[in-house]
């Protein structure tokens, strides 16, 4: 077996010291011109959350949470990849690799691992240029290469045999991962990609999801744009900034969560500032935007997928499909449509999430 080093979260003191003097130095803009969150998120609230963030938040208490699961390293074509590897006590329970997205982290999956790990061997990686992962210093980590590397990993690990989950860019990945095959027997995706056909007048569920869509691609893709296209300048503004790492974040867990209007109406602030942490701590707003730029464009590409595919449909999603939209892409034989949740599957419904990969994954096994 290629070197697997266990790895444990142990972010310096110093960093923790220089992150309370930035946010004790921010310097504040204006206040928003409306009373909702349609120009962003609102300064009293960042302003409230920074405040709790630099005197409250305990990180030395989440780290430790976060270490009770088990950590490791290894190098794949030149980068180390972080994974957490929670194995199963059963003997023949199916390896499973979960893959989070942006502006996620494997803090998505803090209360879902050990759930899982009752059933199935759990791998959870951090994407390359996230977290506690090496940085691409050179272009080429896509998608595709992506999954190519999740397989290696599952390879290293005596994993054959094995099924892929995911949401957002994990969605993604995990699609070209049963595209590929090797080993993977079957994909679970919260996040499917598919389109209306079109020639013919649209249904009321199909209308309703089209001008969904229709806003986000208005009101909801200007940090997509940004990040696919220029991510190095946007770097230096949030890597130079916690409130603006914060701010660049959180306002996505406001926009993309079945929250009636408020974050923490579904996520605590602690495990809000866990996922912040893992940017901030790491200095990868830059590293991890640059994944936009490698593959955004090509987003939905490839041909279908062959293996037995599982969607959890939950409501909230930025980009909602029907099932009859994501037919020829995928070979679906499980379809759930969830009563509540967004995009954040696995953060913001851990029990309807753990239940939909258990049923879907019992067919296949």
């Amino acid at each position: 077996m290629t070197d697997v080093r266990p790895y444990r979260i142990a972010v310096p003191d110093e960093v923790l010291t220089d992150l309370r003097d930035r946010l004790a130095r921010t310097r504040w803009p204006e206040p928003e011109c409306v009373d909702d969150w349609s120009q962003g998120i609102p300064l009293d609230y960042t302003r409230d959350l920074a405040t709790y963030w630099a005197q409250e938040y305990d990180w030395r208490a989440r780290e430790a949470a976060l270490n009770r699961f088990d950590h490791f390293l290894t190098e794949i074509d030149g980068l180390d990849i972080h994974f957490i590897h929670q194995r199963c006590t059963k003997p023949d329970a199916l390896p499973l690799i979960i893959t989070h997205g942006w502006p996620g982290s494997i803090v998505e999956f803090h209360k879902v691992i050990e759930p899982l790990a009752e059933d199935f061997h759990v791998v959870c990686p951090s994407l390359p240029g996230y977290g506690f992962s090496g940085k691409p210093s050179r272009t080429g980590w896509s998608v595709e290469r992506i999954a190519q590397a999740w397989a290696t990993l599952m390879a290293r690990l005596g994993y054959d045999r094995y099924g892929a989950q995911g949401g957002d860019w994990g969605s993604a990945i995990t699609a070209q991962m049963g595209r590929n095959g090797q080993g993977c027997i079957a994909i679970h995706v919260n996040m499917p990609f598919g389109f209306p056909s079109g020639g013919q007048d649209p249904t009321p569920a199909e209308a309703a999801a089209l001008a969904r869509m229709a806003d986000h691609l208005r009101w909801g893709t200007g940090y997509s744009e940004e990040q696919s296209t220029r991510p190095q300048t946007l770097g230096y503004g949030l890597t130079d900034s916690p409130v603006g790492q914060l701010a660049w974040i959180v306002e996505k867990f406001w926009a993309w969560t079945d929250c009636d209007g408020h974050p923490e109406n579904v996520l605590t602030r602690d495990e809000m500032l866990d996922n912040v942490m893992l940017y901030w701590a790491t200095a990868s707003a830059t590293s991890s935007a640059r994944l936009y730029w490698e593959s955004f464009k090509n987003l939905v590409g490839g041909g279908p997928v062959p293996v037995p595919t599982g969607v959890a449909a939950f409501p909230k999603e930025i980009a909602p499909s029907l099932r009859h939209w994501c037919e020829s892409r995928y070979t679906i034989t499980h379809w759930t449509d969830m009563p509540r949740g967004g995009h954040f599957a696995a953060f913001e419904q851990p029990e309807l999430f753990v239940e939909d990969v258990r049923t879907f994954f019992g067919t296949v096994r």
